[in-house]
C-alpha cells in the first residue's frame, strides 16, 4: 500500500470542534509530500486568497487541477505562457505556480494557444496555480514587500490602495542612495529600468512602490512628498506632471519588478516541506 503524505493534525480534521481550538497554521504542517488539495490550503494559509475574490479579476489559486497523487515538484514562473508550462513539464514538475494565470474575471474559449497551454499541463498531470494580487500585497513574500527589503526601506507603512485594499509600501532608505544606486539593487542582473525619469532632488531619501502595472500611483506619491516611486511600467499619461513636480520616476520592467514574489513563496516552500522547486525565468524586457 502506498504511503500516505498528509497533515500531521490529520487524526483531528473530523473533529470540528478541536479544529476551531487550533491556530489555522497548526493544521498546516506536512510531512514529507502533498497533494494538490493539501498545497492549496497550505498557500492559503498565508496569502489571501479568499479575502480578495471580489477585487481581484485573477481566478487565484488552483486554475488546472491534477490527480491527487503526491506532490514533489513545483515551478514557479511569473506569467503562464505555453513555454513555462512547456519547461514545467520538460523538467518533470507537478505543479506550476505563477503571478500571471490564465483566467481573468471572464469565459474564455478553449481554442487557440489556450487549447494548446490547457493540453501541454493536462497530458502532462501539471497543476496550474495562479496568485496575482494576494501575492502583490503580501507583507513578506509579495512583490513590494521584497522590492521594500532589497531596499532596506525603514518605517514602512502601506501606499497604494486599490479598492480599499493597500497594495504598496512607502518608507525611508537607511541613508540617501543616487539613483544609480538603487538600481543596482532593484535590478542586481544590471538590466536597464524601462524608463528613469530624474526629480529634483540628487539624493533619494523617500521610496514608494508598486510592483507591475502602476504609473498612475506616482500622483500619489507627489501628494505625499516622496522623493521617488518605483513600479513596473511607465505611462505617457503622468510624464509632464511627475517632472514638473520634481518626483523622481523609476520603471523597472513589469516582469523585473515581479519575479520576486513568485521566487519568495518558493523558499518558503523548500524551508517549510522537502519538495523540490525551480524557478522559470522568461524575461520579457516589457
Amino acid at each position: 500500500m502506498a504511503k500516505r503524505h498528509c497533515f500531521i493534525f490529520a487524526v483531528f480534521l473530523h473533529e470540528p470542534s478541536v479544529v476551531s481550538l487550533l491556530p489555522r497554521k497548526a493544521l498546516l504542517l506536512y510531512s514529507t509530500h502533498m497533494d494538490i488539495r493539501e498545497f492549496d490550503q497550505w498557500c492559503r494559509s498565508f496569502l489571501k486568497i479568499d479575502d480578495l475574490a471580489g477585487i481581484d479579476d485573477s481566478l487565484n489559486g488552483i486554475q488546472i487541477g491534477r490527480s491527487p497523487a503526491p506532490i514533489s515538484k513545483v515551478a514557479f514562473a511569473v506569467d503562464a505562457c505555453q513555454e513555462s508550462i512547456q519547461r514545467a513539464a520538460q523538467a518533470g514538475a507537478d505543479v506550476l505556480f505563477v503571478h500571471h494565470g490564465l483566467f481573468w474575471g471572464k469565459p474564455e474559449r478553449i481554442a487557440g494557444s489556450l487549447l494548446r497551454r490547457l493540453k501541454t499541463a493536462i497530458d502532462a498531470d501539471l497543476a496550474l496555480y495562479a496568485c496575482h494580487l494576494p501575492l502583490d500585497l503580501h507583507p513578506e513574500v509579495g512583490n513590494n514587500a521584497v522590492l521594500s527589503s532589497m531596499l532596506n526601506l525603514q518605517n514602512r507603512i502601506p501606499f497604494g490602495i486599490y479598492h480599499g485594499i493597500p497594495i504598496g509600501f512607502s518608507g525611508s532608505l537607511p541613508s540617501p542612495l543616487s539613483l544609480e544606486e538603487i538600481r543596482k539593487k532593484l535590478l542586481p542582473d544590471n538590466s536597464s529600468p524601462r524608463l528613469v525619469i530624474p526629480g529634483s532632488r540628487t539624493l533619494i531619501e523617500t521610496v514608494a512602490v508598486i510592483s507591475g502595472g502602476a504609473p498612475f500611483e506616482s500622483f500619489e506619491a507627489i501628494s505625499k512628498n516622496i522623493d521617488l516611486y518605483v513600479t513596473g511600467e511607465p505611462s505617457h499619461s503622468i510624464y509632464h506632471q511627475v517632472v514638473e513636480n520634481g518626483l523622481a520616476f523609476m520603471a523597472l520592467g513589469h516582469y523585473a519588478s515581479e519575479v520576486w514574489g513568485v521566487k519568495a513563496v518558493a523558499d518558503k516552500l523548500k524551508r517549510e516541506t522537502s519538495i523540490e522547486t525551480i524557478f522559470i525565468d522568461l524575461p520579457t524586457g516589457l
